[in-house]
């Protein structure tokens, strides 16, 4: 649709009825975080034709979120 990749994350569940994610276009560090419905969800990825990012994938941006939140970005260690 964009002509860049889009990506979600899927951070949690809310109520049994909601979903909420975190959804990126073109680089996953960069993302929005939204709530929608079971089947909107499905839908909206769908439509976006969307990669779900591994739980490695996961860890990795919270560990450089956490670097840049509460270290120094760019330290490995």
């Amino acid at each position: 649709m964009t002509g860049q990749p889009c990506f979600v994350r899927v951070t949690g569940t809310r109520d049994a009825r909601f979903v909420e994610f975190e959804f990126a276009i073109g680089d996953p560090e960069l993302a929005v975080e939204l709530t929608l419905l079971f089947d909107q969800f499905r839908e909206f990825c769908a439509r976006h034709e969307v990669r779900h990012l591994t739980t490695e994938e996961g860890a990795r941006l919270d560990f450089e979120r956490m670097k840049w939140r509460f270290g120094a970005p760019g330290i490995d260690h």
